[in-house]
């Protein structure tokens, strides 16, 4: 598991929900900064939604960053810890096993569509309203249908499970900007550059060049959500300044990160 890059977050109790009381269960939360909760599993499947702010999931081999219109699905059983480095709001879909449910049984992101979000406030206000149990059906049904037609995302840095190569991950988790090439990382770690290269693509699936482009796309999209600068954003990220940056961000997401930050803020 990777160590959680919020060491001195708040941790808060886990929501003490043994039995699910319907096939689908909404909870909303709300994390202020630095507050999270610490590795735990389900008995059943999740999806987090955020609705604001940005969250961190952090799994076995894995990080996933999720900012507004984005989400996580967490199959049951997965052990997962969430933080909250600038605050977050977000909703949790808790969702029982079916033999037809059609999902992954890995943790994988989503785009969350119109409709889905749609159907996830009809929930949230039906709960109020004391709705019928047909109405309520039909929305689960819903919504478990909606869950299978999600677009999915590439937005989760996967982690190694050896100690040294997780040593060299979390200090570019901190220092994205360090220039240290494969073979000066291979000194530092006692192995050489070709060594390095392959258990890294072994226990990962992909090159440290590759890995380091796309940590600093999650932490780009997490920075974002602050008021930091885009210059200091493309500064600490590693960039000689904001035309690479604003490159690379764009070729990932299809817009530049001035676009980005304008769209959530519009909402």
């Amino acid at each position: 598991m990777p160590s959680s890059p919020t060491r001195t977050a708040a941790l808060l109790p886990v929501p003490a929900l043994q039995v699910l009381p319907q096939p689908v269960v909404l909870r909303s939360e709300n994390l202020g900064p630095g507050q999270g909760f610490a590795e735990h599993t389900h008995r059943w499947n999740q999806f987090v939604y955020a609705t604001a702010g940005t969250l961190l999931v952090t799994v076995a081999h894995a990080r996933y960053v999720i900012t507004p219109e984005q989400a996580i699905w967490i199959p049951t059983g997965t052990r997962h810890a969430t933080h909250a480095l600038h605050g977050a709001a977000f909703r949790n879909l808790y969702v029982d096993d079916a033999p037809d449910l059609g999902l992954p049984a890995l943790c994988t992101s989503y785009a969350v569509s119109p409709l889905m979000r749609a159907l996830i406030v009809e929930l949230e206000q039906a709960a109020g309203r004391q709705e019928e149990a047909a109405y309520l059906h039909t929305l689960y049904a819903m919504l478990r249908a909606q869950l299978q037609r999600l677009p999915q995302l590439q937005r989760h840095l996967p982690w190694p499970h050896s100690p040294r190569l997780r040593q060299m991950c979390e200090a570019l988790y901190v220092h994205p900007a360090d220039p240290r090439s494969l073979h000066a990382w291979g000194q530092v770690l006692g192995m050489s550059a070709r060594t390095l290269a392959r258990h890294f693509a072994q226990e990962t699936g992909t090159s440290l060049r590759q890995w380091r482009q796309q940590l600093r796309l999650l932490l780009a999209l997490e920075w974002l959500s602050t008021p930091r600068s885009v210059t200091s954003i493309a500064i600490d990220l590693g960039y000689a300044g904001t035309s690479a940056f604003s490159y690379m961000f764009h070729q990932a997401t299809g817009c530049t990160p001035s676009q980005w930050r304008s769209r959530r803020a519009a909402g």
